[in-house]
């Protein structure tokens, strides 16, 4: 499927507005293509690689006239020529600067299809960078991860990924697996030389260090997967919990509206800050109870799903009230998940005990905090204790270019560790060699689908088709 003796062309810049945008061509014909729009003191095919050519674009095989002998002009542009292997597809490239703005670069596009070029699928500049082997799957993926990054560190924690530190790590783990894997192969193969076909205790081990090493990049995760994706967190409670005033407290502003009166907040209302290097998006929900009207009854329909969406969740409960009968229906509802309890009201005499709150394990509360969102008390303890139940603090944080933090290369790892799990029981059991060999080469199978080794063209399509037109 993915043999490419076509060019490709697309818009590499977001569109709108803008003081240039870049389209780049990619393929086998580009300078012919290219040739075919650009018009300058000479042809792009006889430049040098790694050069600027100044020039104007112009519609291809068009009459030109006594202005512009040419052909109608398309833009002025300036054209980038690398020439392969040195490029980022590792084919010949052309990008061409021109003037911004949706028209101008829409109408560049057309001339370079005109001229013989294809436009260019989603993600298909860096498929075929990986496919020349320019890149690997791990970097191409962070070439995504680094485009639409929201936070430093998600910036940082894709640039580490995109310069190949996840890769170097597994590559020496493979290499160490591999080199178990075959000792058995060999000792299955060659047992009357090596006295039986028996693991011996020093791949046994060599194994678990492997192992070992891949729970440190899984050890992480938690907090880098957060960094890459952000985090959805939905403030839930009771009506007038105060729900709306610690949300518009952890934002700094009076974005949600806050009344006296139960029922206030009807529909979810969401608004993004950073904790810790991640991208929390904090949802004020209505109240949950038996609704009083059809519109609160959408408006608690909605907190139910913004509660079965999430992985954390801020549960705010008023403390100058004794805790209902309410309050274990949310904590039944919040089943399964990462629950912060933010004790509110503190301002107030205090009637909720924190001990109850603890015992209803139904929701599992990593901790209670005491706040007060109208007096702005306890806030910070809030944004740190949340932080922690995101997973910051989880793992070496120098080491935490090297997590895991991509949904599949998890899943991946996650099968190697289980994979070796079951080479240590067999071969502790005694069991065959050929067993053992199975079991690791079945590991190593899992690392290199993250590094992109022997990976399926329907998983390289479901890759790349997240990436935008013209990366």
């Amino acid at each position: 499927m993915h043999e490419f003796d076509d060019t490709i062309a697309a818009i590499a810049t977001a569109p709108g507005a803008a003081g240039l945008a870049v389209l780049r061509v990619s393929g086998a014909r580009a300078l012919e293509i290219a040739d075919g729009v650009f018009h300058g003191r000479g042809t792009l095919a006889a430049a040098a690689g790694h050069t600027l050519h100044h020039g104007w674009a112009v519609w291809p095989g068009a009459a030109g006239s006594a202005e512009n002998p040419a052909g109608p002009i398309v833009d002025e542009v300036v054209a980038a020529l690398f020439r392969a292997p040195h490029s980022y597809t590792r084919e010949d490239v052309v990008e061409l600067s021109c003037h911004g703005g949706a028209l101008n670069a829409a109408r560049l596009l057309d001339a370079l299809i005109a001229a013989g070029a294809r436009l260019a699928r989603p993600g298909e500049f860096t498929l075929r960078a990986f496919l020349s082997g320019r890149l690997d799957l791990a970097q191409a993926e962070a070439v995504a991860d680094l485009i639409h990054a929201e936070t430093e560190s998600a910036r940082e924690l894709a640039l580490s990924q995109l310069s190949g530190a996840l890769s170097g790590r597994l590559a020496t783990i493979e290499e160490r697996l591999a080199d178990a894997a075959a000792e058995v192969e060999a000792r299955v193969d060659f047992a009357e030389d090596v006295g039986g076909i028996e693991v011996p205790a020093h791949v046994v081990e060599a194994v678990s260090d492997v192992d070992a090493s891949l729970a440190a990049l899984l050890d992480g995760s938690d907090w880098s997967r957060a960094i890459r994706e952000g985090a959805r967190v939905p403030l839930v409670g009771r009506p007038n919990a105060g729900k709306s005033s610690l949300f518009n407290a952890l934002l700094g502003q009076e974005r949600a509206i806050v009344t006296q009166l139960p029922g206030t907040t009807r529909d979810r209302v969401s608004e993004a800050i950073e904790i810790a290097g991640v991208r929390v998006t904090l949802s004020d929900t209505a109240g949950l109870r038996d609704p009083s009207d059809e519109i609160e009854a959408i408006g608690v329909e909605r907190t139910h799903a913004a509660i079965a969406d999430c992985r954390v969740a801020l549960w705010v409960v008023d403390g100058s009230t004794a805790p209902a009968e309410a309050d274990r229906t949310i904590a039944r509802a919040l089943e399964g998940k990462r629950v912060l309890v933010a004790l509110n009201k503190c301002d107030l005499p205090r009637a909720a005990r924190l001990d109850s709150l603890e015992s209803w394990r139904s929701a599992e509360p990593r901790r209670v905090v005491a706040v007060s969102a109208t007096q702005g008390s306890g806030i910070d303890s809030l944004r740190d204790a949340l932080a922690e139940l995101i997973g910051a603090g989880i793992g070496d944080a120098g080491g935490l270019a090297l997590a895991a933090s991509n949904p599949r290369h998890i899943e991946a790892l996650g099968r190697a560790r289980a994979a070796l799990a079951r080479a240590r029981d067999v071969a502790s059991a005694g069991a065959p060699g050929e067993i053992v060999a199975l079991e690791l080469r079945d590991a190593l199978g899992a690392i290199g689908e993250v590094t992109g080794r022997g990976v399926g063209d329907d998983l390289l399509d479901r890759i790349f088709s997240r990436f935008c037109i013209g990366k």
